[in-house]
């Protein structure tokens, strides 16, 4: 049920807790040791462990306790990863404490059949009013407050909210975030969902001051009701300028058998889905790393006010190429105007070239100061709404040597088109996208990729591996464009 139908939910006790405790904690990494090695040394509150065969031992430097009872302190969130037989047992103890919240990252409920255990489960809980995230699941990813479900999680926080329905992609994506620029607020992983569903959590998510864009890993919510209330909270969310990016799992018949056995769940309709994003204004997408690419491109960028692209190419095949896929992705590459074409004539030769749209600047795309005008060239053209332009890295170091042998030493191309893109956009009023090509699979070309990708990251320029990955991201945020132009949200106030 939603917590708007509901007294309102502290989350502020889950996110940000006086105290926690893991019940089950030990050496296994496969069951509560798992939690003790990944919030060891990051939560900055304190921490207390519970297992009755270790009770009065020393874990890890800190002393094992029986039961939550015997600790009078208060204790906010509980992590519960015990055989999934007595987890009603032990949730009679978390009741009595009065403890808020606790994470089940125990399975064995529905997703097995055992539905009589999951209902018990959730009576319990209720009786104490003792709010679940799961069972099956990881819980909290919040850096801020010091909470983390993986070992290898950055603690720099951000403005990407997540809830996931998968343990395993809840910690995947909270580390694929990073390559592209961008930081978590809080990731949620629910699991089952048998109490706290998406629903809650994107009311949570549509006041954090924090949250400014929402991915979504859902593979099936319980009920209609459950349903209607998704639609209502994403719409709120998407309309209130925080895009709701949805990957909704489910659309193979193997996919859908593999979801009853992973979260318990029916997968439902495609063109039910299809239909929820249209809708409610929701970017859906298929995998993890389209999910990651949007939300950097709408962390890093304003919206394209139209879908007229303006593209600048290595060479006429890639150009025709790069035609190919954009279009195919509802985008469109118009002609130039002619004042910017005269203008591009006055420092674009005209031997190898081609500077109708897409441009093929040829040998000259070699030279950062070209590259610089023609970026120039295409924000002031009025046919254009947003630049996409295609670079190798990679090959640099094979023409620093060229350019060696031509007179020019010390070189450093990287460098040089990291400066004259970043002078580029400190004036351009049109969003930048770069399509960062990967050719070989070498130790030094890969290098030189990463050099390039992280230097363009830190100055707000998205950056992308393939055509279509970019492609398929500005086509999504034209369509979260129209969204809000068809609610006559856009424009309203300047985008994020």
């Amino acid at each position: 049920m939603s917590a708007s139908k509901e007294s309102p939910i502290d989350f502020e006790r889950l996110f940000f807790p006086r105290a926690i405790g893991i019940i089950g904690a030990g050496y296994d990494p496969a069951g509560g040791g798992f939690f003790v090695r990944a919030l060891k040394d990051k939560y900055r509150g304190k921490t207390y462990y519970f297992n009755p065969r270790l009770a009065g031992k020393i874990l890890l430097g800190q002393k094992v306790y029986s039961s939550v009872l015997e600790i009078s302190e208060p204790i906010d969130y509980v992590i519960i990863a015990v055989p999934a037989r007595i987890v009603p047992k032990v949730l009679e103890e978390v009741g009595q404490r009065s403890i808020p919240f606790c994470t089940i990252f125990s399975s064995g409920f529905r997703e097995v059949g055992n539905e009589e255990l999951e209902q018990l489960t959730l009576q319990t809980a209720r009786k104490y009013n003792v709010r679940i995230i799961g069972p099956n699941c990881i819980g909290i990813y919040n850096p801020k407050g010091g909470l983390f479900f993986a070992y290898e999680q950055s603690r720099k926080s951000g403005n990407f909210g997540g809830i996931f329905q998968s343990g395993g992609i809840a910690q995947n994506i909270s580390e694929l975030i990073v390559s592209y620029g961008l930081y978590a607020s809080k990731l949620i992983s629910i699991g089952n969902s048998l109490d706290l569903s998406p629903v809650e959590f994107l009311e949570y998510f549509l006041t954090d001051e924090y949250t400014k864009i929402i991915g979504l890993y859902i593979e099936n919510l319980r009920s209609i009701e459950q349903g209607r209330n998704f639609m209502e909270i994403v719409k709120k969310c998407n309309l209130n300028r925080k895009p709701v990016i949805l990957w909704r799992a489910g659309y193979g018949e193997a996919t859908k058998k593999a979801i009853l056995s992973h979260t318990g769940g029916l997968a439902g309709n495609n063109e039910i889905w299809n239909a929820v994003g249209k809708q409610t204004g929701s970017c859906i997408v298929s995998n993890s790393n389209e999910l990651a690419a949007l939300a950097s491109a709408f962390n890093l960028t304003h919206l394209p006010n139209t879908r007229n692209v303006g593209v600048i190419g290595i060479g006429g095949g890639s150009t025709i190429e790069a035609i190919d896929i954009l279009e195919r992705y509802n985008l469109t590459i118009p002609q130039l105007s002619e004042k910017i074409i005269n203008k591009m004539k006055g420092f674009v030769p005209d031997v190898n070239t081609n500077i109708s749209n897409p441009i093929d600047l040829g040998g000259t795309g070699i030279q950062p100061n070209i590259y610089y005008r023609t970026i120039l060239a295409l924000d002031k053209d009025p046919n254009v709404s947003a630049i996409i332009f295609i670079k190798d890295p990679e090959r640099f170091q094979g023409v620093e040597k060229l350019m060696k042998e031509l007179g020019y030493k010390g070189l450093d191309l990287n460098r040089e088109f990291i400066r004259y893109i970043n002078k580029a956009k400190d004036v351009c009023t049109k969003p930048l996208y770069c399509v960062m090509l990967k050719i070989n699979e070498g130790f030094e070309e890969y290098k030189s990729r990463y050099k390039f990708k992280l230097k363009l990251l830190n100055r707000n320029v998205p950056v992308f591996e393939t055509i279509e990955l970019a492609g398929t991201v500005v086509d999504k945020l034209n369509s979260y464009r129209e969204f809000l132009e068809k609610h006559k949200k856009y424009p309203k106030y300047k985008d994020m």
